[in-house]
């Protein structure tokens, strides 16, 4: 099945807008050993008063270019740009999206809290892995797995869990939408703190970050 987001007037911008996009899934897949997934994008037009229109077609869609496409096939870890090729191809426009819950898990925040979060962490040397920005002013911090599902239990042996937090973990069944791919039509997600070769496939564990962020978390206005 082909996809496509709106109207393009020049070919040549197509075909380098391809093989950005092509190149940056190739990125995910084979230097970060993530598995990348094509995503919905958000259209020009609307599908009713105050809802955005979906480039799944899907009239009532309750998340507008911020879901997998139903009909997409993933592109595993390790595709090469031949591999990436060869699907996107079929999905031009496409938003890379990541799948939560293999390789990593995230805890989200709002950005101000983050970006705080993050400085401290770096100063007191802790390790950190990616972070990325969301133009709805969120971010996510790439943990290791299982964290969603144990940050109840890190919240509570710290004490934070009586605390009204915005903070929130992400895990298997859940999906980001990866730098630099638009979000909801809201504007491109961007990396606070890019992926690297020693904390890809290998963030750290969530209860080095979890205290920190919500001690931030917890002292960040509402």
């Amino acid at each position: 099945m082909g996809f496509t987001i709106g109207r393009e007037t020049r070919s040549g911008s197509r075909r380098r807008g391809r093989m950005s996009d092509c190149t940056t899934v190739a990125e995910y897949t084979g230097l970060w050993g993530w598995t990348v997934v094509p995503g919905a994008r958000a259209g020009s037009g609307t599908a009713g008063p105050g809802a955005r229109a979906c480039s799944c077609g899907d009239t009532a869609c309750r998340a507008p270019g911020a879901h997998p496409l139903d009909f997409a096939p993933e592109v595993p870890a390790g595709a090469s740009l031949d591999d990436v090729t060869k699907t996107w191809s079929e999905f031009p426009g496409a938003a890379v999206l990541l799948p939560v819950g293999r390789t990593f898990d995230v805890i989200e925040v709002a950005e101000a809290a983050g970006r705080r979060a993050l400085v401290r962490l770096e100063r007191m040397g802790l390790p950190v892995g990616p972070v990325a920005a969301t133009p709805d002013g969120r971010a996510h911090f790439f943990v290791a797995p299982g964290a969603a599902a144990e940050l109840p239990r890190l919240l509570y042996r710290m004490g934070w869990d009586d605390a009204d937090l915005d903070l929130r973990g992400l895990g298997p069944g859940d999906h980001i939408t990866a730098p630099p791919s638009d979000l909801a039509g809201l504007g491109p997600v961007r990396w606070l703190r890019p992926p690297a070769l020693d904390t890809a496939l290998a963030p750290p564990q969530a209860r080095l970050l979890v205290g920190t962020l919500a001690y931030v978390a917890h002292r960040s206005p509402a």
